[in-house]
């Protein structure tokens, strides 16, 4: 599971935003390392547990020949109340770590031998996102 070492504030406001307004990224859009990439298309909130499950799926299809690059790391806290809890005195504690994802932005990067099980490995790991992803290679 992905965390930060050290935060400067402990708890971050919700930050909401309207979806209706949200404009597209303009950094991290291009594929850097690897031959392949996961693009998200939609906006949204992936936590550190899901960026791990998709990356042992990669990683796992892949195989030894394969090599896999994360380009997210979730920096911003969550935080949730216990159950039954009423209404009122504070907020939660924190629950874990999670990315703010914009359409455009690049979430894996894959090389691989073989381009069919590069891109069948992005693909299982799209699966495992809450937002959707498209796979793009590089120009």
């Amino acid at each position: 599971m992905l965390f930060p070492k050290k935060v400067k504030y402990r708890k971050w406001h919700i930050m909401r935003k309207n979806p209706n307004k949200i404009s597209p990224a303009t950094r991290g859009i291009e594929i850097s390392f690897g031959s392949h990439g996961l693009k998200a298309i939609s906006a949204g909130r992936v936590t550190s547990n899901q960026i791990e499950a998709a990356r042992k799926i990669i990683s796992r299809n892949l195989g030894k020949t394969g090599r896999v690059w994360v380009r997210i790391f979730p920096d911003m806290p969550f935080t949730k109340k216990p159950a039954e809890v009423k209404m009122g005195k504070g907020k939660g504690d924190i629950e874990g770590y999670q990315v703010r994802i914009l359409p455009g932005q690049v979430l894996f990067e894959a090389e691989s031998t073989s381009e069919i099980i590069a891109r069948e490995s992005l693909r299982k790991g799209g699966c495992k996102m809450p937002v959707k992803t498209k796979i793009v290679t590089r120009q």
